[in-house]
């Protein structure tokens, strides 16, 4: 079965970056707005529960940090995705890092940008429209992180939470 690793920021967050995704990402329904800490992976069924015994871990390993967001980026010209900035402050590089280690299969495909997507697979000119007029505008978002999730992919490609793992609260 395909999983990732997520943190799902708080609502006013969410609900700000769901005001650009219902309209500038296809993604939108599958997947509610998210910091991706793991990307897809595929786990066989008898290596889940070492797996989540291993992110348990992870979790009581660490402390609830702030992040902030303060601006829109892109990844252009490499593709046409425009993101909330997440400010990469240590706690979530570290937590990030701790991911990809151990029993837990670095499968980084490219180097770690904490970000929110709010649009992707734009064509051309509504990509510079986009990214034009929202560039300008301010974005301040402050939020304490206090958890990440283990979600798992349905056969529609949706995803959906299995586990939940709050910071220094995990029973192993």
């Amino acid at each position: 079965m395909k999983y990732g690793i997520a943190i799902f920021p708080s609502k006013n967050i969410q609900d700000e970056a769901n005001s650009f995704r219902k309209r500038y990402d296809p993604h939108y329904a599958l997947i509610p707005p998210h910091i991706t800490l793991k990307e897809a992976f595929h786990v066989e069924e008898n290596e889940l529960k070492d797996m989540v015994t291993e992110l348990k871990r992870i979790a009581n390993e660490t402390k609830p940090f702030t992040i902030n967001i303060n601006k829109v980026s892109t990844f252009a010209p490499v593709t046409n995705t425009i993101y909330f900035k997440v400010e990469p402050v240590p706690a979530l590089m570290d937590l990030q890092k701790k991911l990809q280690e151990g029993t837990l299969t670095n499968n980084l495909t490219h180097s770690f940008v904490p970000h929110i997507t709010i649009g992707q697979q734009l064509m051309d000119d509504e990509y510079s429209d986009v990214f034009g007029t929202l560039k300008m505008s301010k974005f301040t978002f402050e939020d304490t992180i206090d958890r990440f999730q283990l979600l798992y992919q349905l056969e529609n490609e949706s995803w959906t939470v299995y586990e939940t793992f709050v910071f220094g609260k995990e029973f192993i």
